[in-house]
């Protein structure tokens, strides 16, 4: 039991390296996330168990005595690595030394047909390609487009209104994880951008557009579902568009609330400082997840379930059509939160 203990211990501690390593090195992160995604899908869909090997080697430690001594050794490599990879960043001549780096300019000119939004989509962009931080978001975003194959398991499957709560996950993962720190994204200049007298409304668009094209990419992304069902796309068609038309404007009117800077300069790990939450961020994921579900339910019930589909999706089209005006309601809020969120943003501690 106590050679047991031991080992759980060497092995927790050796995956808290791992957890550092992978935080701050792009080569240790992406195959391990790709090891750890590759073996959950296998298991999932019975092609490969790996708990038929891992069990095994568990009970070892518990059935030999003494044979803790192997997860101390790779507790003592991971800490060895680690000690020699933090005191190299202790040495003030490291962090002054002139890295040398190939200037190289981006081409993004063909968004100059966008008009004044075209600066602000340049800096997204720009941002997602140099940033760890929001590229991380943005990869992830697009990640959730595999959410729906969790729930295509019996445990599930007499609930219909899954693959409308999946298709809104599918289609909009970028909207809801980018999406959902607007305008935090740009909290170490705001100050300077509103100090500019910037229109709002431009602002606020550029970011519509930017979790538009991205909310349909990724339904493009989400075509292979035809191969699960025809009902399974359009509950990711429904999603797409209620997606674009209505949650596009839900998620920036909650930004209005979000006011927890994203220090760009500072956070050079993929995982930086977590999203705030108050309660009318949390009232506003009402309109974003269950009313989809409350409208799909209220229809394909009385009606049937293509009824249900074609009712979100009209829901979505609705928020298009009414878009300006839901804008003018954004762009009072934001008006209104201005100074706090200057406040908030100029915080250090």
């Amino acid at each position: 039991v106590i050679s047991w203990h031991l080992a759980m211990l060497f092995i927790t501690l050796a995956i808290n390296f791992l957890n550092v390593f992978m935080n701050n090195m792009d080569k240790v992160f992406y195959p391990v996330i790709a090891l750890i995604a590759g073996l959950g899908l296998s298991q999932y869909y019975g092609v490969f168990d790996i708990t038929l090997y891992t069990g095994p080697v568990f009970m070892f430690f518990y059935k030999n005595a003494g044979t803790f001594i192997a997860p101390l050794f790779v507790l003592t490599g991971t800490a060895y690595y680690a000690y020699h990879y933090f005191i190299k960043q202790l040495y003030l001549d490291e962090g002054l030394k002139a890295i040398s780096k190939e200037a190289t300019t981006e081409d993004l000119s063909f968004l100059d047909r966008f008009g004044k939004l075209s600066t602000y989509l340049k800096n997204d962009i720009k941002l997602i390609k140099r940033n760890k931080r929001a590229k991380m978001t943005f990869f992830m975003g697009f990640f959730f487009v595999l959410y729906g194959l969790f729930f295509m398991n019996d445990l599930y499957s007499s609930w219909n209104g899954i693959k409308v709560f999946a298709g809104l996950f599918c289609t909009g993962g970028f909207l809801f994880s980018f999406g959902g720190l607007v305008p935090s994204w740009d909290s170490s200049y705001y100050k300077l951008m509103m100090s500019q007298n910037i229109p709002y409304r431009e602002f606020l668009l550029s970011k519509w557009w930017l979790m538009v094209a991205a909310t349909a990419a990724s339904t493009v992304l989400c075509t292979f579902y035809l191969y699960f069902g025809l009902d399974w796309w359009l509950g990711m068609l429904a999603g797409a568009v209620y997606n674009i038309g209505f949650n596009s404007s839900v998620v920036l009117w909650g930004g209005a609330f979000v006011k927890t800077p994203i220090d760009l300069m500072t956070t050079k790990k993929a995982f930086g400082d977590s999203k705030a939450f108050n309660a009318k961020t949390l009232l506003l994921l009402l309109p974003k997840l269950v009313l989809p579900v409350v409208i799909y339910y209220a229809f394909a019930l009385t009606i049937n379930e293509s009824a249900g589909y074609f009712a979100i999706a009209a829901t979505g089209v609705l928020g298009l059509l009414f878009r300006n005006k839901i804008f003018d309601i954004i762009e009072d809020i934001y008006k209104n939160e201005k100074y706090d969120t200057i406040a908030a943003y100029s915080e250090k501690n």
